[in-house]
Order: structure tokens, then C-alpha cells, then sequence
């Protein structure tokens, strides 16, 4: 009888040994696969959504404004330029030499002043269009980000990009002008009175956002 009981205890105890070792092997099996998220991919012309939204047309609009003073001064220099050219080329016979070196001297002058003056107002205009867009890019970026969410989209490229990588998107991947009309809904900033001239995005350093325009002389 204790010959029996040992040998129940022996086989019972290898049956439990047994188990013990296959249990890091069945932990150790890998484990199912999560299923796939389907992928869904948009499109958008970020600088164009950012250029078009109200905020960005008034803004650029008061740019623009702040800067006209500066362009009408340079306009001025301008004309004066050319009509100290055409007296020197009208008069020119008539001159003296002393006279004549001295008039082509205040042109060359003038000339040297306006263009530097068209330089500095220049990139002025380009810093403050600059940091126009990027503060308003950041703000756009977040109405972007909220609605691809809310839409269920996995990827968003930027097709205003001079290096995109798309060659081609159907219309209803484009999510533009939704995310233009979500964006100008959060601002409350109300559409301008009359068609502004939408800036070309600029390219913001070290990266982004094309040429901007610059102050016509």
C-alpha cells in the first residue's frame, strides 16, 4: 500500500513538473496579429489654405498697408531719377562739362540710394510676410490635424510642396477648402469686403510655406 501511494505521489508530482515546463512555452507563442487599420490618405495645399483663410487675406492686406508709405517714397526717388535723366539727356549739349559731371554724379547717387532703400524695404517686407504666415501656418496646422482626426484620415500630405512626393490625387482626397471653411468657423474672423490679392506662401527658414512678392519701386 506504501509501495502504491509513493508511486501516485511520483507520477503526480512529474505530471506537475511536466506541466511547469510547458508553460514558458506556450507563454512564449506569438500572439495574434492585431488587425490592420485601413489606411485613408488626404491631400492638401497647406500654404494655399493658409494664404486664403480670412485671417491670412486681412493680414496680408495690413502688411501690405503698413508698407505703403515706404513704396510711394522709393516711387518718388524713382521719378525723380528719371527725370534728372531726361534733362541731363535733353540739355546734355548745353552743359558745361563741370555741369554735366555733376548732374550724371546726382544721378548715380539717386540710383545708389534707391536701390538700397528697395533692398532694405525689400526684405522688410519678406521678414514681415514671413512671420505673418508662420504664426497663422501654426494655427492652421492644429484645424488640420483636428480634422483629419475627425475624419478618420491615417495620412496627410502636403501637396503645396515643391518636393511632393504626389503625382496625382483624386478631388476627393482634397480637403483644402474644408479645412479653409474649419478654419475660418474657429477664427470668426469674417471674410474681406472685396477680393484681396492672395500673397504667394513664403518659404519659411530654414524649410517651407515659395517666393514672396516684393514692394514694387
Amino acid at each position: 500500500m506504501k509501495r502504491t501511494l509513493a508511486l501516485a505521489v511520483l507520477l503526480a508530482s512529474g505530471l506537475v513538473l511536466n506541466a511547469a515546463a510547458q508553460t514558458p512555452a506556450a507563454s512564449a507563442a506569438p500572439a495574434a496579429a492585431a488587425p490592420a487599420i485601413p489606411a485613408k490618405v488626404a491631400v492638401i495645399a497647406f500654404q494655399v489654405a493658409v494664404a486664403q483663410t480670412n485671417e491670412g487675406q486681412r493680414n496680408f492686406s495690413d502688411v501690405q498697408r503698413k508698407f505703403e508709405p515706404k513704396q510711394a517714397q522709393l516711387k518718388t526717388l524713382n521719378d525723380d531719377i528719371e527725370n534728372l535723366k531726361k534733362q541731363l539727356q535733353a540739355q546734355g549739349d548745353k552743359l558745361s562739362p563741370a555741369e554735366s559731371a555733376a548732374r550724371t554724379k546726382k544721378i548715380d547717387d539717386e540710383t545708389k540710394e534707391l536701390q538700397r532703400n528697395a533692398e532694405d524695404a525689400r526684405n522688410d517686407y519678406q521678414s514681415a510676410i514671413g512671420d505673418m504666415y508662420n504664426t497663422l501656418a501654426s494655427k492652421v496646422f492644429e484645424v488640420v490635424e483636428a480634422y483629419a482626426k475627425e475624419q478618420g484620415y491615417t495620412l496627410v500630405l502636403d501637396g503645396s510642396q515643391q518636393q511632393s512626393p504626389i503625382l496625382w490625387a483624386a478631388e476627393t482626397t482634397d480637403i483644402t477648402k474644408p479645412v479653409i471653411a474649419a478654419y475660418n468657423l474657429k477664427s470668426g474672423v469674417p471674410a474681406p469686403p472685396t477680393p484681396t490679392t492672395v500673397p504667394a506662401a513664403p518659404r519659411p527658414a530654414p524649410k517651407a510655406p515659395g517666393a514672396t512678392p516684393a514692394p514694387k519701386n
